[in-house]
């Protein structure tokens, strides 16, 4: 467990494992929690590198609004501190978007992979995914747009277990809208610029990022390729972990120097 300084706000991440590094950027609002399905599947082979996005979890919550390129100087803040010259980045959501601008204007990205994510925040209200950590019913209702019906009818101590951890973890109100102002004011400007290799992974169900978003950006990128789970929602990562998991590990290997 470390923390960087950057502009005296402290930011946290830790490391685990060995082999060319994979730095797990998450969504708006989410702590640490969200990668608990990917974090074991790709620890061992590479190096897994977690971190806590300004506002969440074990970092600080300067006041906002936020932009994509403070997040993206975050990120490059941590790799520096953990002696990281390149990663393979994946990113959900807000994460993503962090991932396409640092593999655009940054020299730091070996690869990305995309989940549930999107070129531009203009279309995009994540506001049904939120629920204030201090309200458990909230919080369980949020999971509805991120995890389909038959998930959470077929595992709902698995549903519980996450509303738990999200009132530990999960930003306060204040720390979410700074986060999503940087999705609203996000555009990843011209595609053709992110030349790393990408795979883009999206739930077809997903009513907040919606699926033909992820298409549109796999479409768009020079080397994207794009990989949708059927009736998934926007934490397909959960829902589909395994499915997810081995096409995140066939996609690391087949870039791993």
């Amino acid at each position: 467990m470390s923390t960087v300084s950057r502009d005296g706000v402290e930011l946290y991440y830790e490391t685990d494992g060995d082999g060319e590094t994979v730095v797990f950027v998450g969504d708006a609002g989410y702590g640490g929690w969200q990668w608990g399905w990917q974090y074991a599947a790709v620890t061992g082979p590479f190096e897994t590198l977690v971190t806590d996005l300004r506002g969440t979890g074990r970092s600080d919550a300067p006041a906002g609004p936020y932009s994509v390129e403070t997040l993206v100087a975050d990120l490059e803040a941590i790799l520096s501190d953990a002696g990281v010259r390149k990663a393979h980045v994946v990113g959900l959501g807000l994460g993503g978007m962090v991932g396409l601008a640092a593999a655009r204007t940054t020299n730091r990205v070996r690869s990305l992979t995309l989940v549930g994510t999107a070129a531009s925040g203009t279309d995009i209200d994540p506001a049904p995914l939120y629920g204030a950590p201090a309200d458990h019913d909230a919080l369980r209702e949020s999971l509805t747009p991120a995890l389909s019906d038959e998930f959470r009818t077929e595992q709902p101590d698995v549903v519980e277990q996450i509303a738990d951890w999200r009132q530990v973890e999960d930003a306060a109100p204040e720390a979410w809208a700074a986060q999503t102002a940087a999705i609203a004011a996000f555009d990843a400007g011209p595609l053709y610029e992110v030349a790393v290799p990408t795979l883009v992974i999206h739930g077809t169900d997903d009513p907040v990022w919606p699926v033909e978003g992820g298409r549109a950006l796999a479409d768009g990128l020079p080397r994207g390729q794009f990989e949708s789970f059927e009736g998934a929602r926007h934490l397909v990562t959960v829902e589909r972990s395994r499915l997810v998991n081995d096409a995140l590990v066939e996609f690391l290997e087949s870039e791993d120097d």
